[in-house]
């Protein structure tokens, strides 16, 4: 993709693709769509209960990601879309490695991170590697469901940090959680903040992410959820 460059005020950044669609599931490697938003907390039950009282619904428990010290409970966001609320999991051993998305450093919550769905992801980051950027390497994947089920997936490093490049990731034959997460909100738009915007768009046009980007003082990820609350936005 190639950025359709900035508007005469300079008010925003954006890529080919209206951001309008990026709820919809990938159903083609050459578009890529948000698979998943990523809610970073503290604390996994504190974090659900705040967000079901501002979206007027509850998340589901997602599971344990054993070894890596986290766990998550999930929201459908539309039929391949989702939020992910990540937190420590005091149930397990802390990590050799630090815990994605800065989750060691007792930040407040919010968004952090986003992925975008591939069928394909070794094409995909080979894709992206032609075109001037390296997503990382990619990793398998698991966590275990409370019912016990195995879910499996492939994503790349690059970005496990957070940040708002996001990573890739393919759910392969593993149904989609958004299949499963409690239904009820709808991501209404999704846009990054940088204080210079044009300075992602290599990274996201490499990828063939579709995303605006508007210029702020500081770093952003904003997405307006609509629900039975109304419409609420998470920063």
């Amino acid at each position: 993709m190639r950025p359709r460059g900035h508007d005469s005020s300079d008010t925003h950044w954006k890529m080919n693709q209206t951001h309008s669609h990026a709820a919809v599931g990938a159903g083609d490697d050459r578009v890529m769509l948000i698979d998943h938003l990523i809610y970073r907390a503290p604390d996994l039950a504190g974090a659900v209960a705040d967000l079901e009282e501002r979206l007027g619904v509850r998340a589901q428990a997602g599971g344990q990601h054993i070894g890596r010290g986290t766990h998550n409970a999930l929201l459908a966001l539309g039929p391949r879309t989702y939020l992910e609320i990540i937190a420590p999991d005091p149930g397990q051993p802390a990590p050799s490695v630090p815990r994605p998305f800065g989750l060691d450093d007792g930040s407040r919550a919010g968004l952090v991170g986003w992925a975008i769905a591939c069928r394909d992801i070794d094409a995909a980051v080979a894709r992206a590697r032609i075109r001037g950027y390296d997503p990382g390497e990619v990793a398998g994947m698991q966590r275990a469901t409370p019912a016990g089920v195995v879910l499996r997936w492939q994503l790349t490093l690059g970005a496990v940090a957070g940040g708002l490049v996001p990573f890739l990731i393919s759910w392969g034959d593993t149904e989609h959680p958004a299949r499963s997460a409690p239904r009820g909100l709808i991501l209404e738009s999704f846009h990054l903040e940088h204080p210079h915007p044009a300075s992602l768009v290599p990274m996201l046009t490499a990828l063939g992410a579709d995303a605006q980007i508007r210029p702020a003082a500081a770093p952003a990820l904003i997405a307006r959820l609509s629900g039975p609350n109304g419409s609420t936005v998470l920063h």
